[in-house]
């Protein structure tokens, strides 16, 4: 379709979310009239350098979208830390090692959990079934907060979702670990539930 891989399938997406990210691209040359490959050489006008200001400058004087604007700027301006590629935003996000024992032992968890997508994102790592089920980002200190997709009345241990976590909506429950011990089977059976709604 165009320049810079925009014919690639991002990795770390569910089935769903592979098809409203096409949906994204399918619809960008037939509703704006412009190919991928002009928008590529707009964005390269763009006076800017900051992604946001980008996106904002795609927005305000081309009337492009937030999610087609992240679409082209992709494209524009391929950087080594890509959305969906996953290598390089993992290795960036999780630096402290006792923050990523506890992914890791998270992750020993999830395993256990059939048809699971592992998506990482430059803030979080997230796990979806159909939808997505659970997120973890590390906090200073060697913890880890994590995310579920249950309510907070499903172990007294949650707390509701913090407004400024930038997963999604559908994680109502969160609490800290601080420690890989902290994998337990309560946790286990929090991730089946969240899997079982997702």
């Amino acid at each position: 379709m165009g320049a810079g891989g925009s014919n690639e399938k991002p990795s770390g997406l569910t089935e769903r979310q592979q098809k409203w990210f096409a949906s994204v691209q399918a619809s960008l040359e037939r509703d704006t009239g412009k190919t991928i490959d002009e928008w590529v050489a707009i964005a390269k006008t763009c006076p800017h350098d900051k992604p946001r200001a980008r996106s904002d400058w795609l927005r305000e004087h081309h009337g492009l979208g937030v999610n087609r604007a992240a679409h082209v700027l992709s494209v524009a301006f391929p950087s080594e830390m890509r959305w969906d590629d996953a290598g390089p935003l993992r290795a960036a996000l999780w630096t402290d090692s006792a923050s990523e024992a506890i992914l890791q032992a998270l992750e020993k968890a999830v395993a256990r959990l059939p048809d699971i997508t592992t998506g990482q994102r430059k803030t979080y790592t997230a796990w979806s079934r159909k939808v997505q089920m659970a997120a973890c980002k590390p906090v200073k200190g060697g913890q880890v907060l994590i995310g579920f997709a249950v309510e907070p009345s499903a172990d007294p241990r949650l707390s509701p979702r913090g407004k400024s976590e930038s997963w999604g909506d559908r994680l109502k429950g969160q609490m800290l670990l601080t420690s890989p011990k902290d994998v337990n089977a309560p946790i286990e059976g929090l991730l089946r539930q969240a899997w079982e709604r997702s």
